[in-house]
């Protein structure tokens, strides 16, 4: 009687083949699935880096325009700081901003410290100055105006490039990431059909925030969803409406 050989395991390899298949699907789901929440490959999503340079252009300026009185140690101290900072930025992320590193997160945080050393620094002298009526711009109509509007636009600037540094990681986080749990919470992401599939606040959102915040004292179309948030914008509604009150009053008492 001839030996029965046994049959190949073509069955056995039939079998492990869909099993393989799967196990390979699944491993590549598995990855589609970790990556869920990061921008393909191919999709810019950088910010123009335009709006961000005229901003710093502005707030480099607004020293040199302001009385002595209203502005930390030499006129000429602040503006350079933010001016070698700025030039380190635009250097190491060439382009459209949208390069993921540490280093510049550092950096911008650092224009921010000094932009806001600036306008508080101003903001209290102003308010001292007014209160006590020992300056001679609170005796000028013009130049108390003039001032008050500079320490308001210093105040708008400070701001908006706070919310738009920290506002989920910044920028540099922003362009490589869906927007999921935002810190900010724009009309796009509460009614996302207004809006484009892959849509993204830039500079000039988070500019008009501040804008809005600055002028209204509270929320308007943006709302503050995490603790920083809500701490910041009273912080900025408090300080714009004490130097818009007191403008006004001083600036009344000085014209009657």
């Amino acid at each position: 009687m001839a030996d029965i050989e046994p049959r190949p395991a073509a069955g056995v390899a039939g079998a492990a083949a869909p099993g393989t298949a799967g196990t390979a699907a699944r491993g590549t789901a598995g990855e589609g699935t970790a990556g869920e929440g990061t921008v393909g490959e191919g999709q810019p999503r950088g910010e123009p880096r335009l709006p961000v340079v005229l901003t710093l252009l502005v707030a480099i300026a607004i020293p040199f325009l302001m009385p002595d009185q209203l502005v930390p140690a030499t006129h000429w101290l602040i503006p350079l700081i933010i001016l070698v900072l700025m030039v380190a930025m635009l250097v190491l992320d060439p382009g459209r901003i949208d390069r993921r590193s540490e280093r510049l997160h550092w950096l911008r945080l650092g224009i921010l410290v000094v932009l806001a050393l600036g306008s508080f620094y101003a903001t209290i002298a102003l308010t001292v100055a007014l209160v006590k009526g020992s300056a001679s711009i609170t005796n000028s109509p013009s130049a108390l105006l003039r001032t008050g509007g500079l320490v308001w636009l210093g105040l708008l600037i400070t701001f908006g490039f706070l919310y738009w540094e920290l506002d989920l990681g910044g920028p540099g986080e922003r362009a490589h990431t869906q927007r999921q749990f935002p810190d900010l919470a724009f009309p796009q992401d509460m009614n996302p059909n207004i809006a484009p599939p892959d849509w993204h606040p830039s500079f000039i959102d988070y500019l008009y925030l501040g804008l809005t915040n600055n002028l209204a004292f509270s929320p308007t179309d943006v709302m503050p969803l995490k603790h920083w948030a809500k701490l910041t914008m009273g912080v900025q509604s408090v300080a714009s409406l004490l130097v818009i009150g007191l403008v006004i009053a001083r600036a009344v008492n000085i014209f009657k």
